[in-house]
């Protein structure tokens, strides 16, 4: 095992015995193995027309790299079955049967982990491979997304199959592999495009609505992760049982949407970010959805009424291979559910760029009298270090005249205080989710149409917090758009070395976080 995926990886270099999110040796191997079944399907049919391509490797690529993404999949069964779809699917040219045992497949892990090929290629090479395929696997969830709203792009399924292909074929060349980046950036622009739509074509355009946090009185169904298709299958059939459905973690953003909030019985919010989940889940009174990441060991106390959805497992735990839910209703109302009723607080949710380009005259005429000084986004994922307060401190220092988007489960980080207003709008906008990050690139791109200037060239700062690999595939998309000077934290992603690191630098300003009075004084001068 080497996996140096995510942000919290062991000592910030590598999990090696065992993994930071709660995989074990064995499953991370088998990951591996899967990623490179992945790359073996891709080199099979990329001579192939695209016409002429089976129609079920797009999805099949998709899920499977899905699979691997950090806090998805734990369970080594459905791993394996994975591994061998992909096989199958490959045919004799896997070197492998679909039905050989396990350890003739965890033989492949050796073969191509990172460890292997950094003795091949060396770190930088190695690390420019890796961004792009963790690139890969942010595009393919935000794809798995799309297509289960009947939603695809050809040209998206076509770059995941040439990277694949090119990383199969050890692509080593560091120009090439920069290039190959930024292609995945442009693609990672069109599936978030192709995501925004299907949402708003599927659930309608959101808009700005206060959100409960707390409970009502009643028997209760919480739904975590990101899936707005499950949650709207579990409306829909938990309507008129009296059941209350509330959201966590990143499901927040659901509120805002009209086919969403016009059932009656979506009753708010509960908890905060997905790394508290241990602790809130056992305090719920009822079943728990996790729909997509972001999966944590699950305690005792919730074991045995939580379940999983779609790619998402957890071994011995309930999984729910298509939508139904009656599983779930029976256990909501054998539960006992909420007695009492609570609410901690309101919060405003909505602001995607159908709302906010909806006011943009009122925000230009504010930015040309000066009301408007600076625009931050704060966005991206949360986590549990405590350097990540400074997320909280640096939007709460931020001056009055400073409006503040966020989006990505990083804006619970921002929640608990009152921002006020500025030109009579809410100075706290929260786009969305993670899988909303498009808004904010609408709404930049907008506002630099407005202004006649690039988006480099707008009073705007954005400061990201990543943890995972869609976080990847967001920041790719805004280096293909050329966006510049961006800060990320709370650390530097392990497979970025010194020389890569530089590039990216001398290439696009992106540069870590600093202290907070140091950051908000540079993005001032800047402004």
């Amino acid at each position: 095992m080497f996996c140096y995926q995510c942000e919290q990886t062991t000592r910030g270099t590598g999990c090696v015995k065992f993994g930071v999110c709660g995989k074990t040796a064995e499953t991370a191997d088998l990951q591996d193995v899967l990623v490179h079944a992945t790359k073996r399907l891709a080199t099979r049919v990329a001579p192939l027309a695209a016409a002429d391509r089976p129609a079920e490797i797009a999805p099949l690529l998709e899920t499977a790299l899905f699979a691997t993404l950090t806090n998805v999949n734990f369970d080594d069964a459905a791993i394996l079955a994975l591994i061998r779809r992909v096989i199958a699917a490959i045919g004799p040219e896997a070197g492998v049967a679909a039905d050989a045992d396990r350890s003739a497949l965890l033989a492949f892990a050796a073969q191509s982990g990172i460890e292997a090929r950094t003795a091949r290629f060396g770190a930088d090479v190695v690390g420019l491979q890796e961004l792009l395929l963790y690139g890969l696997k942010g595009v393919a969830a935000y794809a798995h997304h799309a297509r289960r709203m009947d939603r695809a792009d050809p040209a998206v399924d076509a770059f995941t199959v040439e990277a694949l292909a090119r990383l199969d074929a050890g692509e080593s060349e560091i120009a090439a592999l920069l290039g190959l980046n930024l292609a995945c950036g442009e693609a990672s622009v069109k599936v978030l495009a192709l995501l925004d739509a299907a949402h708003g074509d599927t659930f309608g355009k959101p808009t700005p609505t206060p959100v409960r946090i707390g409970h009502v009185p009643g028997k209760a169904i919480l739904v975590s992760g990101h899936d707005l298709v499950d949650l709207k299958a579990l409306l829909e059939q938990t309507e008129g049982t009296g059941i209350r459905v509330y959201t966590h973690g990143e499901m927040l953003p659901a509120h805002g949407y009209p086919e969403l909030k016009k059932h009656a019985h979506l009753a708010g919010h509960f908890g905060g970010a997905w790394m508290r989940q241990q602790k809130e889940f056992a305090t719920f009174p009822g079943p728990i959805v996790m729909t997509t990441n972001c999966l944590q060991d699950p305690d005792s106390s919730y074991a045995d009424r939580l379940f999983t959805r779609d790619v998402v497992g957890w071994p011995g735990i309930a999984h729910l291979d298509g939508s139904d839910f009656s599983a779930v209703v029976a256990a909501a109302l054998a539960a006992p559910g909420f007695a009492d009723e609570v609410t901690h607080a309101t919060h405003l949710v909505g602001f995607g760029h159908d709302a906010v380009l909806g006011v943009a005259g009122t925000v230009v005429d504010a930015v040309k009298s000066g009301a408007i000084k600076h625009f931050a986004l704060i966005g991206g994922c949360d986590g549990s270090e405590g350097e990540r307060s400074y997320y909280t401190d640096l939007a709460t220092a931020m001056p009055a005249d400073w409006m503040i988007l966020t989006l990505g489960c990083g804006k619970f980080r921002l929640l608990g205080h009152d921002y006020g207003t500025v030109a009579g709008l809410p100075r706290l906008l929260d786009m969305g989710q993670c899988n909303d990050a498009f808004s904010a690139v609408k709404v930049a791109q907008a506002l630099a149409g407005a202004f006649d200037c690039g988006i480099n060239d707008l009073p705007l700062s954005l400061t990201l917090s990543w943890f995972e690999q869609k976080a990847v595939c967001v920041l790719l998309a805004l280096l293909h758009l050329g966006v510049k000077n961006i800060r990320i934290g709370p650390k530097l992603p392990a497979f970025l070395t010194p020389t890569v690191l530089g590039v990216l630098v001398e290439t696009f300003g992106l540069k870590p976080i600093g202290t907070v009075e140091d950051d908000i004084r540079a993005m001032a001068t800047a402004a």
